[in-house]
């Protein structure tokens, strides 16, 4: 189909129905936010529908009275228990949004339940309310549309679309497709699958998913691990939707295997790049954010010991804690042969890598807090004394009877402090001082021995010992900004930093390489993340976006290649990570909504066409 953003829609009415609209979860939030205004753009008549949750609405939702042309449908659903709220969302385009609050609705479950075994075989017997509440809410959403295209379209005139994301929308398609919706009403329909359930929990568990794919019974493996009404919903979605789409090729491949269909559209995922800093800002954040997390691994590491932080690359990986999903399992391993690489050839380089990997704690390190203001205390003392050792250069400078450049011995000789300061200087030194090692976590853990993370930290030997050329921290907590040590949202953590590692085994997508990018920061993915993919089809490899080789490898194939990676990053000077940083930046360009939104207007289409013909 052809890349033409500007060509005119054949879809008049497009609903988009998703449980993370004003409702913050996970990636789809995100897709859904930043491409929100070109959607408004191209369609007059487009509405979001999501879930009403007091609390996530307050902020970022605007009620508003609704428009007649959904006044009869509202009133009609309230009689069922079904309270609609029209409005818009506060974010880049303002679109028109309706939060349905279902609670009224919620002794119907039982009825849902039963109408989607008897028309699509979906076994929720055992289903939870994990289950239950996407699937009454996305009842409602469906319901809403019928009832708007019965009141409102009722000779079918304008051609309606409804899009419908993941299992969680997925009793929504099924609605409008079973044998309870009112077959006068036409409604296109599309199904987007972002990460099939029974591929996420499979690779999650450890499984070798990829290698399972063509012998596996899906059926049988949803069963065993517990998520067969997901997957039994997911699956008739994908069945009976009138174009099916995923959001990228490898997620495709697993669900023309785990679904029983390939995709009609791959609806790749993007970012409106124009919201993100030019190269020019990014480096002057770099700069300013770089110099935060410097005075933290400052206080950090230097009461132990001390390297040159001029000669220091800060590295990072975070997201979930999935420990084999998120490839943190080959990161640690990479880590550790990297460490002994650089101490073999007495590298001059120190690594930091920081595991921004969010869990359960038990607050900071009663060590590190100790540190951190003791850190301070000194910057206070030094601040405190800048006057009197300004005043004492100035003199230093002009009493001098030689060129200053001839009189170098001199100058290293001179006295700028006096005994009082110096012996104030060494007491805060030696409380500033600390024996053993530095932490490898920030935070207290429960059971710590036991986590994932800290036990390969010590496995494989890295434990922040002094020659260590690769040290890490396992920073366990949100980038809120405002969590007591380096204090620095989000974005704001990744510009300070020179390489952002995503070595994802299952990534249907991958924002945060794409993030990263994006901030002017080089970043890796894999061929086995959809972003990773995208690049490769476009001829556009490892040009500030590294992409990793896992696909149809073993894992110390691997981990062989990463280490690779990193050290030869390792190897750049400062003009080669600048240059890496401007190709970063053109890597995520080639991800721009203005470039991959057309492939949402094409599968709506298709869906109008599948409908009301060509």
């Amino acid at each position: 189909m052809a890349n033409n953003n500007n060509k005119k829609s054949k879809t008049d009415v497009l609903f988009e129905c998703s449980w993370e609209i004003c409702n913050k979860v996970g990636g789809i939030y995100t897709v859904i936010m930043s491409k929100a205004a070109l959607m408004k753009q191209h369609y007059k008549e487009y509405f979001l529908i999501g879930p009403y949750f007091e609390d996530k609405a307050r902020d970022i939702f605007l009620e508003e009275d609704a428009p007649k042309e959904f006044k009869k449908a509202f009133d009609s659903l309230k009689k069922e228990g079904i309270v609609c709220r029209f409005g818009s969302w506060q974010i880049k385009g303002d679109p028109k949004t309706i939060l349905i609050d279902f609670q009224g609705f919620v002794q119907n479950k039982n009825a849902i339940k039963k109408d989607l075994w008897d028309d699509f075989k979906i076994d929720s017997l055992n289903a939870g309310w994990e289950f239950e509440e996407p699937m009454m809410w996305s009842t409602a959403a469906a319901k809403l549309i019928e009832s708007y295209c019965s009141n409102s379209n009722p000779k079918n005139e304008k051609k309606v679309a409804a899009h419908f994301h993941e299992w969680m929308a997925g009793a929504g398609i099924l609605y409008l497709k079973g044998s309870s919706a009112e077959k006068k009403t036409k409604i296109a329909t599309v199904f987007t699958t972002h990460a099939t359930m029974l591929g996420r929990t499979i690779s999650g568990s450890g499984e070798p998913l990829y290698e399972m794919l063509e012998e596996m019974d899906p059926e049988k493996e949803a069963y065993e691990h517990g998520v067969e009404s997901k997957h039994l919903t997911e699956k008739a979605c994908a069945e009976n939707c009138d174009v099916f789409t995923t959001v990228s090729e490898i997620t495709s491949i697993e669900a023309e295997k785990i679904l029983g269909r390939k995709a009609d559209v791959l609806v790749l995922n993007g970012l409106d790049i124009a919201k993100f800093p030019t190269y020019e800002e990014c480096a002057i954040k770099h700069r300013k954010n770089r110099d935060v997390i410097r005075d933290f691994v400052s206080y950090y590491f230097f009461p132990h010991y001390n390297f040159d932080i001029e000669e220091t690359l800060l590295m990072f990986i975070v997201g979930r804690y999935e420990f084999k999903n998120k490839g943190i399992d080959i990161f640690i391993k990479s880590l550790a042969k990297l460490n002994e690489m650089m101490k073999k050839q007495k590298s001059k380089k120190t690594v930091i890598a920081f595991f921004w990997i969010p869990r359960d704690v038990h607050g900071t390190k009663m060590e590190l807090s100790s540190n951190k203001n003791m850190y301070y205390q000194i910057r206070d003392f030094v601040d405190d004394n800048l006057e009197l050792l300004k005043e004492r250069i100035i003199e230093n400078v002009i009493t001098s009877k030689k060129d200053i450049i001839d009189d170098v011995r001199k100058f290293q000789q001179m006295r700028l402090f006096d005994k009082d300061w110096l012996l104030e200087a060494k007491k805060i030194k030696s409380a500033f001082e600390k024996k053993g090692n530095p932490l490898l976590s920030t935070h207290n853990l429960p059971d710590e021995e036991h986590d994932a993370i800290m036990w390969n930290f010590v496995n494989t030997g890295l434990d922040n010992k002094e020659d260590d050329k690769v040290k890490v921290i396992f920073y366990p907590v949100y980038l809120t900004g405002v969590d007591g040590l380096i204090d620095l949202p989000y974005y704001d953590c990744i510009t300070g930093c020179h390489l952002g590692v995503f070595p994802s085994y299952y990534e249907p997508w991958g924002y945060t390489p794409l993030e990263s990018a994006a901030l002017g920061v080089p970043s890796l993915t894999t061929d086995l993340g959809g972003f990773g993919r995208f690049l490769q089809s476009k001829g556009h490899v490892n040009k500030g976006v590294f992409i990793l080789n896992r696909f149809g490898k073993d894992e110390d194939e691997a981990v062989n290649h990463f280490t690779k990676i990193l050290h030869n990053f390792t190897l750049l000077d400062e003009k080669g990570r600048v240059r890496e940083k401007i190709m970063a930046k053109e890597s995520a360009n080639l991800a721009d909504w203005k470039e991959l939104i057309h492939n949402y207007f094409n599968a709506h289409d298709y869906a109008i066409e599948k409908v009301w013909g060509k």
